[in-house]
């Protein structure tokens, strides 16, 4: 495996931009040129960087958003990207705003006002989101309703030209990037999770792996990444309840050479008791997850390379 420091410049490109929070930018890419590893880490839901517009908007206060959060995930996707030499691609537009794991037009229409609705009548709604949480947020279990005014088409316009779009053309262009170099590619898909419910004799998972049911990558990807768990004491799932969503849906093509995997961490593995701030296991996450890219990294390395591919170790 390629030393993560060899001979390689990190670049930071900042991208897309946060409407009504003047020069912030949706989403930093760092890369490393040439890349170190076929891996590139993204964090999509780790966005904090709140527009006074959206807090003024909301129905309950600022506090409720942060279960939206994949709460800080971003940290550990960049100590990740630090220890394994991994691109990194980090949302700060927050998911209050717009989710970039979903579909660009997964919409709960009826949180917009009637003049902001498509003509010829409303479009099929997505399980997702008639539970609340489509492209835009709706509501939250036990908190109700996010909003206190209804959106117009005009704001959903402006969030998916200025985040979606191009959050996800990075992505693409990040992928093929390093199938270029390498030959595959593979894109974790990090996010965070409140933790599972357990029953009697059965360890809730800390790790949900989501392939989207053997859809987004090769099997030996989810094998390694079963074996790395099983070897740091940390217990995984499987698909359930998290199988993956429109990140891997639109970006992993495994037979063109790019792979895809969802991984969902436990908060409470490194948060505080409050589920807020950094807590003593984010070190060992990081530690973990390290380990996890720095094995995958070796696995798709193998994969799908025509000849005249270099090597993992080249």
């Amino acid at each position: 495996m390629m030393d993560p420091t060899d001979e390689s410049d990190s670049q930071d490109e900042r991208g897309g931009w946060i409407p009504g929070s003047p020069g912030a930018a949706a989403f930093v890419l760092v890369d490393r040129k040439p890349s170190a590893i076929p891996v590139v880490i993204a964090a999509p839901h780790g966005g904090r960087i709140y527009p006074p517009s959206i807090l003024r908007d909301l129905r309950h206060g600022a506090g409720v958003v942060l279960r939206l959060e994949d709460r800080y995930v971003d940290l550990i996707a960049q100590g990740v990207a630090e220890a394994t030499g991994a691109s990194l691609l980090v949302a700060h537009a927050p998911r209050a705003m717009i989710d970039l794991n979903r579909a660009p037009d997964d919409i709960d229409w009826e949180m917009f006002a009637r003049e902001s609705r498509p003509a010829g009548g409303m479009p099929v709604v997505s399980r997702r989101a008639r539970s609340g949480l489509g492209l835009i947020p709706r509501r939250l279990p036990g908190a109700g309703e996010l909003w206190r005014r209804r959106h117009d088409a005009l704001d959903l316009a402006e969030r998916i030209a200025a985040i979606h779009e191009p959050y996800h053309a990075t992505l693409a262009r990040v992928l093929a990037s390093l199938r270029e170099r390498w030959g595959t590619a593979l894109l974790i898909d990090l996010h965070s999770m409140p933790p599972l419910s357990s029953r009697p004799g059965v360890p809730s998972a800390q790790i949900v792996l989501g392939d989207r049911f053997g859809a987004a990558c090769h099997g030996s990807v989810v094998a390694a990444a079963f074996a790395h768990f099983a070897q740091c004491g940390r217990e995984a799932a499987h698909n359930r309840p998290y199988a993956g969503g429109y990140v891997l849906e639109r970006h992993a093509d495994p037979r063109g050479g790019i792979h895809a995997l969802q991984v969902e961490i436990d908060r409470a593995r490194y948060l505080d008791a409050a589920l807020v701030e950094p807590g003593a296991g984010m070190a060992s996450m990081i530690e973990d997850l390290s380990g996890l890219v720095s094995r995958l990294a070796s696995v798709v390395a193998e994969l799908d390379r025509g000849p005249g591919w270099p090597l993992a170790a080249e």
